[in-house]
């Protein structure tokens, strides 16, 4: 077979009831988001939670991209509760800027998680992100993450912006155990 030069496409299982750690990414050419941006994020994820039934265990929002942990519950995907969360934070930012057009890449990134090891180790990645990307010096000094909620931290501050609750990942205690 000869090569098309087309985009593969990668498929996704349709897989449910399951932890999936996924990246959202801003298009290039769009504005960074700011916190006005982060709170409508924050507002999105809040109504699909409700229109559909997904855990949400971990996020950060940063200045060009997002990372969360999602468990959708069947029927619901991975790849509906993305779709759906960009579509709503795409027309609420959109409004807010005055903007029209795409929002986010159209592909995302997803990993099904195998194990507590893994699990624990992308909730690590998920809270120190804002660190690595040098926008602060300890990762509780980042508002737009559910690190507070791990460390117990959360205090008035959280007040500011509305807070994006977390579901509790009641995991054994052994990280070689399958997820």
């Amino acid at each position: 077979m000869l090569y098309s030069g087309a985009m593969s496409r990668l498929r996704r299982p349709f897989l449910s009831d399951r932890y999936f750690f996924i990246t959202v990414r801003l298009l290039d050419e769009r504005a960074r988001l700011r916190d006005a941006d982060f709170q409508l994020l924050a507002l999105a994820l809040s109504r699909v939670r409700r229109q559909h039934p997904f855990y949400l265990t971990a996020w950060v929002f940063l200045r060009d991209h997002w990372h969360a942990i999602c468990a959708p519950v069947y029927p619901l995907t991975i790849s509906q509760v993305v779709k759906s969360i960009k579509i709503s934070s795409t027309i609420l930012i959109n409004r807010r800027r005055a903007e029209r057009g795409e929002l986010w890449q159209a592909r995302f990134f997803d990993r099904a998680l195998r194990t507590v090891r893994e699990y624990n180790e992308k909730v690590e990645y998920i809270h120190l992100n804002p660190m690595k990307a040098e926008l602060v010096r300890r990762a509780e000094e980042w508002p737009w993450s559910s690190v507070r909620e791990y460390s117990g931290s959360i205090q008035e501050e959280a007040t500011r912006h509305p807070v994006l609750p977390i579901d509790r990942a009641l995991l054994p205690s052994d990280e070689r155990t399958r997820i």
